[in-house]
């Protein structure tokens, strides 16, 4: 049972259940890997409405005690948890020459992406062995597969120095993965590397993704590189980093 409620020295109700929820969390009363009373319950016994419950569950989530888990609900977190979703990671040219996703989801854009003109920060210049400010064929685009149940941001980056001496100079490049066939198609033999990180959402993108508060994305740059080892394109991706995990043949 809930502590009774002092009006004037009591915490505010959300940081209530967050405490409550960290107590039984601790000492084993909601063991890990077993799930946490529903949001109905919670508010129930708490006297409060959902949206307060759900910001006391992303306190406990921000702490690392909790994860949500996709279509099942929120979990004790487990050092030993599997997540709900693995996403084989990589690239593969199927029989009539497209290059896919090796996690095979089919994923739409839910606008199409527009090229527009930026120029590389230090980071990616970096990565793509360009001096910093050169000129980049960029697309963005929101991704949604599976029905609208996962999403992720894509940016797609193109130099222009790459696209110098070919048709490219006079139009502008698909984004990727059509871009790889056009690449190919140039004389290039593609290969790829990639790069993971954690970081926090900025807030369009945490609305985009309709993440959460607390859940951090997971920051996927996918360089692709010719055959003497030249980086020629770069893919961003933004995933979110609940209830998923990658997965990398080695």
């Amino acid at each position: 049972m809930p502590p009774k409620s002092n009006p004037k020295k009591d915490p505010p109700k959300y940081q209530q259940i967050a405490d409550h929820l960290r107590k039984g969390i601790l000492d084993g009363t909601y063991p890990a890997g077993q799930p946490l009373p529903s949001e109905e319950i919670l508010a129930g016994q708490f006297g409060v409405t959902r949206p307060t419950v759900r910001q006391g569950i992303a306190e406990l989530r921000a702490a690392g005690l909790i994860e949500a888990m996709m279509g099942r609900g929120t979990f004790v977190r487990s050092p030993h948890a599997r997540p709900g979703l693995t996403r084989p990671r990589g690239v593969r040219q199927d029989t009539d020459g497209r290059y896919i996703e090796a996690d095979g989801l089919r994923w739409t854009d839910a606008e199409p992406p527009v090229a527009t003109r930026t120029d590389a920060p230090l980071a990616l210049a970096d990565l793509l062995r360009i001096p910093p400010g050169e000129p980049m064929f960029t697309y963005d685009s929101l991704q949604t597969a599976e029905n609208g149940r996962l999403r992720q941001l894509h940016r797609t980056y193109v130099p222009f120095s790459v696209l110098i001496d070919t048709k490219y100079e006079e139009e502008a490049p698909p984004p990727a993965p059509i871009l790889y066939v056009a690449m190919a198609e140039l004389g290039h033999e593609l290969r790829f590397t990639e790069y993971v990180r954690t970081r926090m959402p900025l807030p369009d993108q945490a609305q985009a993704l309709r993440l959460p508060a607390g859940v951090p994305v997971l920051h996927v740059l996918r360089v692709s590189l010719n055959q003497q080892g030249t980086p020629l394109a770069l893919e961003e991706f933004q995933l979110p980093g609940d209830g998923v995990e990658l997965s990398y043949g080695l």
